[in-house]
């Protein structure tokens, strides 16, 4: 008996032992809107840095949204850590805006890109890591190759996309909705042009609210595919074959105008990086799974680029 319970305390304490983090936490705040979580892999003096910025809406640094919990920037950030890069996410400035009840109606998208390189300025001047990255997702692979220019050691571009947002938009309706395409055709010119309007169809009031085309105007003065080329630093860019949001074929105008940088699609990923083997409906309930795994290919592709 007595063995018995020698053999079950070493088994726990085998368990307790394997369970320990490889990795230190650590919430950090940066500025007055930024708050976000820093992950230092355990054995390593001065590691590599990657900075992941989210993508729209108000999305925390783990990737989720109020009705949509994935995590899979918390994963992202969790899978390279445990390779020996570390990391940092941050909520956007949105997100800590809701919960203090006091969002900014006059955000623009430029807000995002001082943001990000408030954080990427922080962590430099520290002077503790080897190099620094910084990882984009959909909307924030903009953010990113802003805020990276001449600042950061490398970029990261992951489900981004290469053409203006306003073609996008258009692009996008034009597929899922087309009755719409010449309304949205329209008031897109419109906004490129700097001009707001209030003659849109009710059906694309979430795109084109009047309270956000000054924000989407902002947005819609930047070109991907011209920031990318003007990259000197290492680029690669990814995309899944299976993102409902940003098709490959935006992944090849970034490659296309920086013919530099790396591309690597990955089979199957969806645009929250969970690897998808059925249709549309699971691609689109997986935005909600938390408990999936986000595509192992995306990890180790991150950091063979980081660590080269």
């Amino acid at each position: 008996m007595k063995q018995c319970v020698i053999l079950a305390m070493c088994l726990l304490s085998l368990t307790g032992f394997s369970q320990e983090k490889s990795f230190n936490e650590v919430e950090l705040s940066i500025s007055k809107w930024i708050d976000g979580t820093l992950l230092t892999p355990n054995a390593l003096e001065q590691p590599n840095l990657a900075i992941i910025i989210a993508g729209s809406g108000p999305t925390n640094r783990n990737g989720n949204q109020n009705f949509l919990k994935n995590n899979s920037l918390k994963k992202l950030a969790e899978g390279l850590t445990k390779n020996g890069i570390a990391t940092f996410r941050y909520d956007k400035r949105i997100v800590k805006q809701i919960l203090n009840n006091n969002v900014d109606k006059d955000m623009m998208f430029d807000d995002f890109v001082e943001d990000a390189s408030d954080v990427l300025n922080y962590f430099k001047a520290l002077d503790k890591y080897n190099k620094i990255y910084i990882i984009g997702h959909s909307q924030g692979s903009l953010v990113g190759m802003l805020a990276a220019k001449d600042k950061a050691d490398g970029f990261i571009s992951l489900a981004g996309a290469g053409n203006n947002i306003g073609d996008v938009i258009i692009d996008q309706v034009a597929q899922t909705a087309p009755m719409f395409n010449d309304d949205t055709k329209r008031v897109v010119n419109s906004l490129k042009e700097g001009k707001t309007t209030t003659d849109y169809p009710p059906a694309l009031a979430s795109i084109f609210n009047v309270e956000l085309q000054p924000f989407m105007m902002n947005w819609m003065t930047y070109s991907p595919s011209d920031i990318i080329k003007e990259l000197k630093i290492p680029v690669l860019i990814i995309n899944g074959t299976k993102d409902l949001q940003v098709s490959v074929s935006e992944a090849e105008v970034l490659k296309e105008a920086n013919e530099n940088a790396e591309l690597l699609l990955i089979e199957n990923m969806n645009h929250v990086l969970f690897e998808i083997e059925g249709g549309d409906l699971e691609n689109s309930k997986s935005y909600n799974e938390s408990f999936r795994t986000i595509s192992p290919e995306l990890i180790t592709g991150i950091t063979s680029f980081i660590e080269k």
